[in-house]
């Protein structure tokens, strides 16, 4: 009776020790979530946006953030590399900005066979081998910037866009947006839209220079009466091709996203509106929805993060100023 009593005391003990045991690393394993942000980029304005609300889940859910992409939007093969890279160290989840729609399809399904969660952001992929995509409504923002340039036009004139490169899905989305509006004018032409500004505000302006030459007049005018460039790095390219040539507010210009030098422009009417998203909304929501993937908690497969028109009559609005201007500092200290 006496060894049977003992047998049950040490039973209870080792029980004790194991559901401690157990506690202990379920907590471990909380705090070694590790979550890979991988951008398209890490240049533009738009991305440190995204990295500051994917520190702020990181923060609130106590999970590590580990921020890395290309530096260029141009450079597939650096963007596949380091999703490579995140599937051989084993982080827990990777969400990712894919700068191709097409090229990002194989390092994405190479993670899910290696067990490790992908959330797709900011742009699309073709395929199904993620959880959820978070994003921008891109057509809807295409077709805002119509809307909103055809109005100040009257619903007459010649237009040109400036698309953003190729396999980009995000902007493909807007382009289309924009040109299915406008064709619904008929008065309004579009004389250019097959032109590419690259990656970089640098290729972009030099795209910008060589899509307005043929319309430029002996006077020095354009033979145009609209633009809209899809993405920040477009925006600002054309920005500063039509400023070097002093056409800057001689032009009705419509762009996406926003910088300090975009928005300077818009008040300076060197610009008529940007469509803004809410990258930080992105960023903080890629992050939260892996987590409750990863903790067994509901999450949605797809969420609209919004889109927004900004001119200078809204623009000093609170909930637009925050879109604008938004305070990173403190995510970043």
């Amino acid at each position: 009776m006496f060894r049977i009593w003992i047998r049950m005391v040490l039973l209870g003990l080792i029980f004790l020790f194991l559901s401690c045991g157990d506690g202990k690393k379920s907590e471990v394993t909380t705090k070694k979530i590790s979550i890979a942000v991988i951008p398209k980029g890490t240049t533009h304005e738009f991305w440190k946006s995204i990295h500051a609300g994917a520190i702020k889940a990181g923060r609130e859910l106590q999970v590590e953030v580990i921020w890395k992409g290309p530096l260029k939007e141009d450079d597939r093969e650096a963007q596949i590399s380091v999703v490579e890279n995140f599937i051989t160290g084993g982080v827990s989840g990777i969400v990712l900005a894919p700068l191709d729609e097409t090229a990002l399809m194989m390092p994405v399904n190479n993670a899910k066979r290696a067990g490790i969660p992908v959330v797709i952001i900011d742009s699309g992929l073709k395929g199904s081998d993620y959880l959820s995509y978070i994003a921008t409504n891109n057509k809807l923002g295409g077709e805002l910037a119509g809307k909103r340039l055809a109005e100040l036009l009257q619903g007459k004139g010649k237009v040109i866009m400036l698309r953003y490169q190729e396999g980009s899905a995000s902007t493909f989305l807007r382009e289309t947006g924009f040109l299915e509006v406008i064709q619904q004018y008929p008065e309004i032409q579009v004389v250019s839209s097959n032109q590419f500004a690259g990656a970089t505000t640098e290729t972009a302006y030099r795209a910008s220079e060589n899509v307005l030459a043929p319309f430029k007049t002996s006077d020095g005018r354009l033979a145009i009466d609209g633009i809209f460039c899809p993405n920040e790095s477009s925006t600002f390219g054309m920005l500063r091709a039509l400023q070097d040539a002093n056409l800057a507010g001689k032009v009705r210009f419509m762009g996406f996203d926003s910088s300090p030098k975009l928005i300077e422009a818009l008040e300076k009417n060197d610009l008529d509106g940007l469509v803004l998203q809410n990258p930080f909304k992105m960023g903080y929501l890629g992050v939260k929805t892996m987590v409750d993937y990863l903790k067994n908690q509901s999450y949605e497969n797809f969420i609209d993060t919004g889109v927004t028109l900004v001119t200078r009559e809204n623009m000093n609005q609170p909930e637009i100023h925050e879109l604008i201007m938004p305070d990173l500092s403190q995510w970043f200290n």
